[in-house]
């Protein structure tokens, strides 16, 4: 997996989760507090979307074949999709269920230090977790917000452990004070209360993971960015004088397809025009390094022409415009 994969922040996420689930499952035991089962439950589904994720990238890693020719950069999408479906099930059902189990039937709380203390080891680490998160997606965000960054980031691990960690800490605080409430009044309900807002809270986040990578595995194109650098690139105003239309696909989030109908000049020869195409693939290649898979097509321009191919993106003031 590349670096912006983010698998450092995946790593990290991993490790956390692992370690939360085991303090949590003990905390359940000593308790009996189903906030405590139903954050355990979450770890361990968060644990397993880590891993998920880590076995996308290493499966998204293998050569293009006969049967795959463009690659498999998109098993890390389907793994996205995936992760947004086990959190969805294991994680926000199961603690809606948890949480109207115990406001059905109520009961104090044993041991309290115990749920009190895994929580707040757990925020701790949480926290570490959601800070190597955010320093890895800083160096991709820029200038954008977070919300457009997790709404336009190709790489879908990134958002999905961001998104799973935000969602980790506001559980945790949920549960603390759910625990809180039924230590001080006496009354479990608030428990199961806590618990019923963890799993509204689960199935919010899983939702919108689901939308963002069933975008992305129905295939997105080139951001606004790169397509302009791609057009820039591809005429020289020379030997391509401009695009007529042009189509781009991420094939996976590192790798991205470009096919375009350019303009030449109608008096170039065969040998002219194959050279003119290669060295516009060299240029936009170099303007956008993951367009790896590139397909020019050259033809004399005319408004009828880039009329058909039904692009309103062709070049403003090209050749005929």
């Amino acid at each position: 997996m590349s670096a912006s994969g983010g698998t450092k922040a995946i790593v990290a996420a991993l490790g956390a989760n692992l370690a939360i689930a085991v303090a949590k499952f003990v905390a359940f035991a000593f308790s009996g507090s189903s906030s405590m089962l139903a954050e355990g439950v979450h770890s361990v589904a968060d644990s397993g979307n880590q891993a998920l994720l880590l076995l996308g990238g290493k499966k998204a890693r293998r050569k293009a074949s006969e049967e795959h020719p463009f690659g498999y950069g998109r098993e890390r999408y389907i793994y996205g999709f995936l992760v947004s479906i086990v959190l969805f099930t294991i994680g926000g059902v199961f603690a809606l269920y948890e949480g109207y189990e115990k406001i059905a039937e109520p009961h104090e709380l044993d041991n309290w230090y115990w749920p009190i203390g895994v929580l707040v080891f757990a925020i701790i680490a949480e926290g570490f977790s959601f800070r190597t998160a955010i320093k890895e997606s800083d160096e991709l965000r820029g200038q954008q917000s977070w919300r457009s960054f997790i709404r336009t980031a190709k790489a879908p691990e990134l958002p999905v452990v961001l998104l799973e960690d935000f969602g980790a800490l506001v559980g945790l605080v949920l549960a603390l004070g759910g625990v809180g409430l039924t230590l001080a009044t006496g009354d479990g309900i608030w428990d199961g209360i806590g618990t019923m807002c963890i799993g509204a809270l689960l199935v919010l986040i899983a939702l919108v993971l689901a939308a963002e990578t069933k975008s992305l595995l129905l295939g997105e194109a080139a951001g606004p960015e790169q397509v302009a650098r791609i057009r820039e690139a591809a005429a020289d105003g020379e030997s391509v004088l401009g695009v007529i239309h042009m189509r781009t696909l991420h094939l996976g989030p590192e790798e991205l397809l470009v096919a375009a109908k350019i303009s030449v000049r109608h008096d170039d020869t065969a040998a002219q025009v194959a050279r003119a195409i290669d060295e516009a693939e060299a240029r936009i290649r170099a303007a956008v390094p993951i367009a790896r898979v590139i397909y020019l097509e050259p033809d004399i321009y005319s408004e009828a022409a880039a009329a058909a191919g039904e692009d309103p993106a062709a070049t403003p003031g090209g050749p005929g415009a």
